[in-house]
C-alpha cells in the first residue's frame, strides 16, 4: 500500500472547483478538447474522474497538460486507465499498474486517491475534495439474478459484456470484486477519519449509489458500474456533492437530498448528438444553479451499453 501521510491538506484560494471525466483522448476529437481546456481563473481546481486514456503515455500527456494550467488537478482512475492494453508499452497489471499511475501523478503534481485529501477553501468551502478508487463488485445485478455468475451469464446472453473482463486485471487479487472490497474498506476508513463536520466532495469514476444507472439502455451493464457497499455513504458521510463519470450520461440528479453530478465527455459519436458545447467543465463549487434532474440533451439516447 502506498503511504498517504496526513488525511487532509488545507489550502487557500478563490476560483471554482471544476470537474470532467471520460476524456478518452485516444480519439483525436477528444484530445483536441483537452488541448483547449482552460481555467476561468488562476485559482481554479480541476477534478478528472477517470477514463483519461488506455496508455500511460496518453494519461501522462493529458494530466500534465491540465496540471500546467490549473491551480490543482485531482485524478481518480477509471477502468480504461487501468486496462493492460496491447497498444500500451507499459505492461503492468492490476495493483502494479495503478501504483505506477499514482507515481506518474506525483511526478506531475496531480493529487491521486493515495494522497492527502486537499481542502477547498474557495467559494462554497471549506470542503475536503477526495479522489477515490473503489471499483465494482458485480452487485448491481440485473433483475431476476441473485449471484454474480447468474448476472454475467445473463449479460453474455444479451451480448453486453464489458471489455474489463479481458483487459482489467486485478493482480494480485484473485478477482476484480475482491480488489473492490479491499478498496472500499480502506476508503471508508479514510473518510471516517476526516474532521467532524467537514463536508466532502468524493470524486469516483463510478457513482456511489445505483440510481444513476437506472437510465441505461442496457441495464445489465450496471454490473460494471459500482457496488452496493457504498449505497449509504451519501447518508453516512457529509457529502456536499458526489462527482462521477463512466456512464457517458452527463447530468445532475438528487438522491436523499444529495447532489450527484456526472461529468463525463464520452465518445465523439455521443457528444456530437448533444446541444451543449462538448468538453464543458462542470462547476461543482460554488454550486451551479440547478433544479430537479438534468438529463441527457434532446436527441440523446437513455444511456450507454455495449462492450465499453
Amino acid at each position: 500500500m502506498i503511504g498517504k501521510g496526513h488525511e487532509v491538506e488545507p489550502t487557500a484560494g478563490a476560483g471554482q472547483l471544476l470537474a470532467i471525466s471520460d476524456l478518452h483522448i485516444t480519439y483525436p476529437e477528444n484530445r483536441a478538447l483537452v488541448e483547449h481546456m482552460r481555467p476561468t481563473s488562476d485559482d481554479d481546481w480541476l477534478i478528472v474522474a477517470g477514463d483519461v486514456a488506455e496508455t500511460v503515455e496518453d494519461i501522462r500527456w493529458a494530466l500534465g497538460t491540465l496540471a500546467g494550467r490549473f491551480r490543482k488537478v485531482l485524478w481518480a482512475p477509471g477502468n480504461h486507465d487501468l486496462w493492460t492494453h496491447p497498444k500500451d508499452t507499459v505492461t503492468l497489471r492490476g495493483v502494479a499498474r495503478y501504483e505506477h499511475l499514482v507515481e506518474v501523478c506525483r511526478e506531475l503534481g496531480v493529487v491521486s486517491p493515495e494522497d492527502p485529501y486537499p481542502v477547498w477553501e474557495g467559494p462554497g468551502g471549506p470542503v475536503a475534495v477526495a479522489p477515490l478508487f473503489l471499483g465494482y463488485d458485480y452487485s448491481f445485478l440485473p433483475a431476476g439474478c441473485a449471484t454474480k455468475a447468474e448476472g454475467l451469464a445473463y449479460a453474455e446472453s444479451t451480448g453486453i459484456v464489458c471489455n474489463d473482463e479481458y483487459l482489467l486485471h486485478p493482480d494480485p487479487y484473485p478477482t476484480r470484486d475482491a480488489w473492490c472490497r479491499a478498496r472500499v474498506a480502506e476508503t471508508e476508513r479514510r473518510l471516517a477519519a476526516l474532521p467532524d463536520g467537514l463536508p466532502v466532495v468524493p470524486a469516483n469514476h463510478y457513482p456511489l449509489h445505483r440510481h444513476p444507472t437506472e437510465v441505461l439502455w442496457h441495464p445489465e451493464f450496471a454490473m460494471w458500474c459500482g457496488t452496493t457497499l457504498t449505497a449509504d455513504w451519501h447518508l453516512r458521510f457529509p457529502i456536499a456533492t458526489m462527482v462521477y463519470g463512466h456512464l457517458h450520461i452527463p447530468r445532475t440528479t438528487w438522491h436523499d437530498g444529495v447532489r450527484f453530478v456526472e461529468v463525463s465527455v464520452g465518445y465523439p459519436r455521443e457528444w456530437r448528438k448533444r446541444s451543449e458545447t462538448p468538453g464543458r467543465l462542470r462547476r461543482i463549487l460554488p454550486m451551479e444553479d440547478e433544479t430537479g434532474v438534468r438529463g441527457a440533451a434532446p436527441g440523446v439516447g437513455r444511456g450507454r451499453g455495449g462492450t465499453q
